[in-house]
């Protein structure tokens, strides 16, 4: 695995892990107005808290999703006290999840992450949820001109906040566990699973953003190069294109399946 940084004097707002059992990747979203003023304990705080919760529950025979929602209402209970936990502008995060047990391969991916799995068979099946960004591009649109913290900006950003885990919006993990209904899950049979990674949404963009190669190549990458050179690259991307950069992550996972080529 390997994570880096996107906002120089923030801190890293992604969170990675691996037990035997899986992979857990939490894409905790920064740069939210107000945050600081509703929670004392911050997005990478919420992040970390929700990862280590999923990293310790995925022995468990539960569903995926019952394993975020119990992580979800963990975290939520443990600053429910001190933070407006349901506040708008209040933590909250993309998650991707891998587990391997009982001769399966499962995923889970709520908000924008990014789970890819390579199987023996056919290409690699791509899991993500492109809701949270089509909703932000049109909101993209209408920022262009706007400057920023006027009150037409403030409003743009509180509509947009607005369509966050609501009917014909998009769903994030954040204080309320039912979102888990939301989330994207599959799973595959183990042997036929050559590799799989976790990306957050900073290191998908070399695939989905970019187009520097598309999601078998990626995996190839990360065969080759490993998941730091798909980081540098999204970087290199980043430079070329004037693009603001994100934290960005990967986690990678080598299957029990021949690889590719035997």
């Amino acid at each position: 695995m390997a994570t880096d940084a996107g906002h120089p004097g923030r801190d890293n707002e992604d969170f990675a892990g691996a037990v035997p059992a899986g992979l857990v990747l939490v894409d905790g979203a920064g740069g939210v107005p107000g945050a600081g003023e509703v929670c004392r304990h911050g997005v990478a705080w919420y992040a970390r808290r929700l990862g280590g919760a999923l990293l310790g529950a995925l022995w468990t025979g539960g569903s995926l999703r019952a394993v975020l929602a119990e992580g979800i209402e963990q975290v939520t209970d443990a600053h429910r006290g001190t933070c407006d936990v349901t506040h708008p502008s209040s933590p909250h995060a993309a998650v991707a999840v891998l587990r391997c047990t009982g001769g399966l391969v499962e995923h889970l991916v709520l908000g924008d992450a990014v789970a890819v799995v390579g199987r023996v068979a056919g290409g690699p099946l791509v899991a993500h949820d492109p809701r949270e960004v089509v909703i932000a591009r049109s909101f993209e649109r209408r920022l262009v001109g706007v400057a920023e913290g006027s009150g037409e900006h403030r409003r743009l950003l509180a509509e947009l906040r607005g369509h966050r885990n609501a009917p014909g919006g998009f769903w994030v993990a954040k204080d309320d566990p039912l979102v888990v209904e939301e989330a994207v899950t599959g799973d595959c049979p183990a042997g036929g699973v050559t590799v799989a990674a976790l990306l957050s949404n900073g290191a998908s963009r070399l695939v989905d953003t970019f187009g520097r190669t598309d999601w078998a190549g990626l995996l190839r990458l990360l065969d080759t190069d490993g998941p730091d050179g798909i980081i540098r690259r999204v970087r290199e991307a980043e430079a070329r294109h004037g693009v603001a950069t994100d934290d960005a992550t990967v986690v990678g996972w080598r299957g029990t399946g021949p690889a590719a080529g035997d």
